[in-house]
């Protein structure tokens, strides 16, 4: 097989040439934008399988409903390849993906450890320690969700992820608490009923204190690639005036509670 990294084009031994431009070494080699691309792919990409392309079957999927970040992602693999846009079930409401199909590209992957079909059936990926902040601010990006809310008035935040994948989630579980020094998050199953077709999931929940240091754990490098609108949830949270309440160590889910000093002269003003 003959190939250009820097153009993309391969001549394989059928003569089938691929002409995309695309860094075809994307995946050969740890850093920190390469890292993310695999969090992210690991969450909200897949490889399709074509059965009228028998000499090279495989195709990389990467979707998003961020148009402007999907672009990112593009260029951060140098691709050339098309951004398209598909319907994703609602009223108006679309997703956009992007398509590669580059055995190059796809072969690494799947050396990685993404292969077709792998939703429900994913293995733990090996990440380097460096890189793991970038692994998970990737999966974040694709299948993790923060908001602020509020209990009895106390603004709070809650971060989370989802997976359909027991045996991978466990051991990413593990391994990012283990990096953020705490206790092992407990791992909640739960039965996505959308649709005729019932769906398996599993998801895990951080607060308060455990969401700072998450938030820490995947901004802290200031990496070039992050989804903007969920980094700006933590930046709120920063934000937040907390004149009148005391944090209190977790587990509490509370995190904060109003400091006793200020509500008793509450209640004497109240009197």
């Amino acid at each position: 097989m003959g190939s250009n990294p820097t153009s993309g084009t391969i001549i394989n031994s059928m003569g089938m040439i691929f002409t995309k431009h695309i860094d075809q070494d994307f995946f050969k080699k740890w850093n920190s934008e390469m890292g993310y691309l695999l969090g992210y792919i690991t969450a909200d990409g897949c490889i399709v399988v074509s059965k009228k392309r028998k000499n090279h079957p495989f195709m990389l999927n990467i979707t998003s409903a961020d148009l402007k970040h999907l672009y990112k992602l593009r260029n951060a693999l140098k691709s050339e390849h098309k951004i398209s846009r598909k319907p994703n079930g609602g009223l108006n409401t679309f997703t956009y993906q992007l398509q590669i199909r580059n055995p190059i590209i796809t072969n690494d992957l799947m050396e990685l450890g993404i292969f077709p079909r792998k939703t429900g059936h994913l293995n733990p990926i090996k990440v380097p320690e460096k890189y793991f902040p970038d692994f998970v601010r990737g999966f974040f990006d694709g299948d993790g969700t923060v908001y602020i809310y509020k209990v009895n008035k106390v603004s709070q935040i809650k971060a989370g992820f989802i997976n359909t994948s027991l045996s991978f989630f466990k051991e990413f579980n593990k391994q990012l608490c283990k990096n953020l020094d705490i206790p092992t998050k407990s791992i909640h199953k739960i039965i996505d009923k959308r649709g005729e077709k019932k769906m398996v999931q599993f998801n895990t929940y951080f607060y308060v204190d455990d969401c700072e240091k998450l938030a820490e754990f995947m901004y802290g490098n200031n990496p070039s690639l992050y989804l903007p609108r969920k980094r700006r949830i933590f930046e709120e949270w920063k934000l937040i005036k907390r004149r009148y309440y005391i944090k209190q160590n977790y587990p509490s889910k509370i995190g904060w509670h109003l400091n006793k000093k200020t509500a008793n002269h509450l209640i004497e003003l109240a009197a």
